[in-house]
């Protein structure tokens, strides 16, 4: 079993710093950073990694605490409606935070006519490193306490009692994701495979977790982050197996002879943003 270790808030030269906080923002430094990286790596340009990263964080936090207040704990904020706006109240869903990420992203992608799948793929490989230092913060408060166990990675609580503690596997299941992807970067893959990878291991992470969860908001037996698991874990797969591209002759660097290639087409684009969205505003 694993210690309870805690910390809410810690103190550096007289100012007040909030633990969970800290570990989102490194979070994001640091998926920023190892975007950048890949982004030069693709002959990306990588200053569109950083205006990309810095509007999907903002719109990652909008959507994480909008889906709280409205599928978590809708009545609370009905009686305290200005808390809503205070981002020093807990409150902030994962999935409401991809639903806002993702809008911004196809947003900006259109606006600035970029390759969709390229710079999907780009932004996938720093997320789980994000998520996995992110869900450190968690982990550290403890906001996410799971089902009584015997597990070896439960945590023993002040109490005596040993639970699963959702921050710690969701961190773990992060770094895991990061690996994953440095193991798989050793062959060439096809256009969406990484954000597919992603989005397949984020829907069936959360769907499976979930159900250890304690005190959390359910609508027959599931709770909103689950039903928007199916539709994410079928978009990751439909991704992964190449449906995002079209194949389309393009002539090869001298313009010689025609080589068969996967690239997203407008039409592709508007199919799978329509479809995406469309689901999982209906199953959140």
């Amino acid at each position: 079993m694993i210690p309870y270790f805690s910390s809410t808030t810690y103190t550096v030269l007289g100012i007040h710093f909030q633990t969970w906080g800290t570990f989102v923002a490194a979070g994001f430094l640091v998926a920023t950073l190892v975007m950048y990286r890949r982004a030069q790596e693709k002959k990306l340009d990588p200053n569109v990694i950083l205006d990309l990263a810095f509007w999907m964080f903002v719109g990652a936090f909008v959507g994480a605490r909008l889906f709280h207040v409205l599928f978590y704990e809708p009545q609370y904020y009905l009686q305290h409606p200005w808390q809503a706006f205070d981002p020093r109240v807990p409150g902030y869903a994962m999935f409401g935070g991809l639903i806002g990420a993702v809008s911004v992203f196809l947003w900006m992608a259109k606006r600035r006519t970029l390759d969709l799948l390229a710079y999907a793929d780009t932004l996938a490989w720093g997320v789980p490193w994000g998520c996995g230092i992110g869900r450190i913060g968690c982990f550290l408060i403890h906001d996410h306490p799971g089902t009584l166990t015997h597990f070896i990675l439960g945590v023993k609580y002040p109490n005596g009692q040993i639970r699963h503690d959702l921050g710690l596997y969701l961190s773990l299941i992060g770094f895991a994701t990061g690996g994953l992807f440095l193991f798989l970067n050793r062959k060439q893959r096809h256009p969406g495979f990484w954000v597919g990878a992603y989005l397949m291991v984020e829907g069936l992470s959360r769907f499976g977790t979930d159900f250890l969860r304690i005190a959390d908001q359910t609508y027959f037996g599931l709770t909103p982050t689950q039903y928007c698991a199916v539709p994410v874990f079928v978009a990751g797969v439909w991704l992964m197996m190449g449906k995002g591209a079209s194949e389309t002759e393009t002539p090869d660097e001298e313009g010689s002879s025609g080589v068969r290639r996967r690239v997203w087409s407008d039409r592709d684009g508007e199919r799978f943003a329509n479809a995406l969205i469309e689901a999982l505003r209906e199953r959140g």
